[in-house]
């Protein structure tokens, strides 16, 4: 595969020589400039809708029982990405990048802009947001992992760990621009105005996708055997591994809740509208890619800043609890969001320098399914809490579920100093895995 070929110049050479190094790689490589183009907007379309569809119902659908409807909702948005794990490892691995990136998108558009047409032509139930909620995960848990996988095809192996970074940045930066405008477009055109704008990105991005051209990728015959791999034969190797991933799949219950909490934390606690959702959601996002980009600076072993991390969220979960205000729910988020991006930054980097090469698609693929799995139980859990105590009480019961978590971390580290004691080099692309 040539440089050409597999880069996507269609400059002149020297051009490409005199400018390469100093353009971003989504500008020098048209095709996976792309191909990112459409991860932002599906991503940023997803949450969006997920969280202009919970303000809706806690602040204009869901009436006394708000708690356990938005809970239920993030419970549907996240069952996917979990449910469907074996039949999308399936599908990416059987049919061509392109094709399955091109058909995730254009379907969710098209699911998105017929929901758009019906809440346009009268009052919705909140089942077909419920419905409307599982096809775009659905379609994003297809798309995702594909994204992923295509990468490598995509760019020169030179660029392979920048090109990463802009990936996963990507979570962070559509994380922040859906979040916002969520809640504000909910406020200014409702239910609708969500999901026409939803479905304006995903068709945008499935026309992105299918006037890219994909080289063909190389057969991996290997690497398909590494992944069909039990995940519990590659982590009975990895006891520390293991024992890292149970204290973030038990942090997940609890600092996920925030997605429940902050909506409902505005309406009892605040008596706000959805620009102070958008506000919160902008403070978690600014924190957690403020935290990507100094994580890696930061001194110590990867345990040892994870728990301190988790000690410092479980204070910053606290504070809207103890002091209510808007100023200090958004100090808290930000403060949150940066733990988050930490995190994220140390432990990536971690598991790529312990989990042998060879076992890393698969790690990755179930890891992300493991953490998942927590998340419906979470919105359930809390949306049901929602409806019988105060937003105040569900940021102290938050706080107090991540202390233990963050000494059971500490312990880890300190039971095995040596499998975190390794120099970290330079993690700061791996910042939006969080």
């Amino acid at each position: 595969m040539t440089a050409t070929g597999t880069a996507g110049h269609t400059g002149p050479a020297r051009l490409a020589g005199l400018t390469g190094r100093r353009l971003p790689l989504v500008l020098r490589n048209r095709r996976f400039g792309a191909v990112w183009a459409a991860q932002v907007l599906t991503q940023a379309a997803g949450r969006m809708f997920q969280v202009g569809a919970v303000w809706w119902l806690v602040g204009y659908a869901a009436g006394p029982d708000r708690g356990l409807a938005s809970g239920a909702f993030l419970a549907v948005s996240t069952l996917p990405a979990v449910a469907l794990v074996p039949l999308v490892a399936a599908i990416v691995a059987r049919c061509p990048h392109r094709t399955v990136l091109g058909t995730a998108a254009a379907v969710a558009g098209l699911a998105a802009l017929a929901t758009a047409c019906w809440t346009y032509a009268a009052t919705p139930p909140t089942a077909l947001a419920y419905g409307a909620a599982l096809l775009l995960a659905g379609c994003q848990a297809v798309f995702d992992p594909c994204l992923t996988t295509a990468v490598p095809d995509l760019v020169d192996d030179a660029d392979l760990e920048t090109a990463t970074g802009f990936e996963l940045a990507t979570q962070s930066i559509a994380g922040l621009a859906g979040g916002l405008l969520g809640p504000l477009v909910v406020d200014a055109a409702g239910l609708p105005g969500v999901v026409a704008g939803c479905a304006g990105a995903y068709l945008l991005a499935a026309a992105l996708i299918g006037a890219t051209r994909f080289p063909a990728a190389p057969a991996a015959d290997g690497g398909a055997r590494a992944e069909r791999r039990p995940l519990r034969r590659i982590l009975a190797d990895l006891p520390f591994v293991r024992r890292v991933l149970l204290c973030f799949t038990a942090a997940n219950l609890f600092t996920t809740a925030v997605f429940v909490v902050m909506p409902l934390y505005t309406r009892g606690v605040l008596h706000s509208d959805g620009t102070t959702v958008a506000a919160l959601e902008a403070a978690l996002g600014l924190g957690t890619l403020a935290g990507s980009a100094t994580g890696g600076r930061l001194p110590g072993a990867p345990t040892a800043i994870g728990a301190g991390c988790l000690g410092l969220m479980a204070a910053a979960l606290a504070l809207p609890g103890l002091a209510a205000g808007r100023a200090t729910a958004l100090a808290a988020m930000a403060v949150a969001g940066w733990c988050v991006g930490v995190i994220g930054v140390r432990f990536v980097a971690l598991f790529q320098r312990t989990v042998p090469a060879e076992d890393r698609a698969g790690f990755f693929a179930v890891m992300q399914a493991l953490l998942g799995a927590v998340l419906p139980v979470s919105s359930l859990l809390f949306g049901a809490l929602g409806d019988h105590l105060s937003p105040r009480t569900l940021c102290l019961v938050q706080a107090l579920g991540v202390l233990p978590v963050a000494a059971a971390l500490w312990w880890t580290g300190h039971r095995e100093p040596s499998a975190d004691a390794r120099p970290i080099a330079d993690s700061g692309p791996i910042g939006g895995a969080a």
